[in-house]
């Protein structure tokens, strides 16, 4: 009977597994270990972010609490690339809230809300430059980004990026620059007759 318990507290994740850890992102199952913590018998995933040369031991009965879940099936990853051609939605609050909102995507471990922040932050070459806390929540949310697609279609991560970078292309807002040359003309327009 206790072989039921086990498996129903590992939520069907095996070794050697990759899987996504909210917080740090794509990871792989090393290995499952018992150990013993305070008299009492815990049994670990040890889970190796390769990127960060960090090793996690999360107790197997805490996965889901922690928000641990298995690569995003090829539909969701669809969806979150389909997300970055859509429109950005800038909401009209400070920075530091909208940055802590950003973080709270980013940690949450949803794909689709992290393509949310790649989209919503991303700047084209056209486009003024970002802060640098700016580039640093889309280069956060690029790498967990890209680190999943690469997992789950099994590319490298370079490749996962000029997929992500080729659906931001495609989305709206991706060329202000014709518009500011056009804008620009009747202005200079106007200041000849006012001359």
């Amino acid at each position: 009977m206790p072989s039921t318990k086990k498996t129903t507290q590992r939520q069907g994740f095996k070794t050697n597994e990759f899987i996504v850890y909210p917080a740090h992102g794509v990871g792989q199952i090393m290995a499952i270990e018992e150990q013993e913590i305070a008299g009492a018998k815990l049994e670990l995933f040890v889970i190796n972010f390769i990127k960060d040369k960090m090793t996690l031991r999360v107790p197997t009965a805490k996965i889901v609490s922690v928000g641990m879940r298995k690569l995003a099936e090829a539909p969701l990853v669809k969806r979150a690339l389909e997300t970055l051609k859509g429109r950005a939605r800038i909401k009209r609050t400070m920075w530091s809230r909208r940055a802590q909102e950003y973080e709270a995507k980013i940690n949450s471990g949803d794909i689709v809300a992290i393509a949310e922040v790649v989209r919503d932050l991303f700047r084209s070459d056209s486009q003024p430059e970002q802060s640098y806390s700016e580039r640093q929540l889309y280069e956060a949310a690029l790498d967990r980004l890209s680190r999943e697609i690469a997992a789950v279609q099994k590319i490298t991560e370079t490749e996962a990026i000029k997929e992500i970078e080729g659906a931001l292309a495609k989305g709206p807002r991706r060329g202000p620059k014709p518009a500011e040359e056009a804008d620009a003309e009747p202005a200079s327009e106007s200041e000849e007759e006012a001359a």
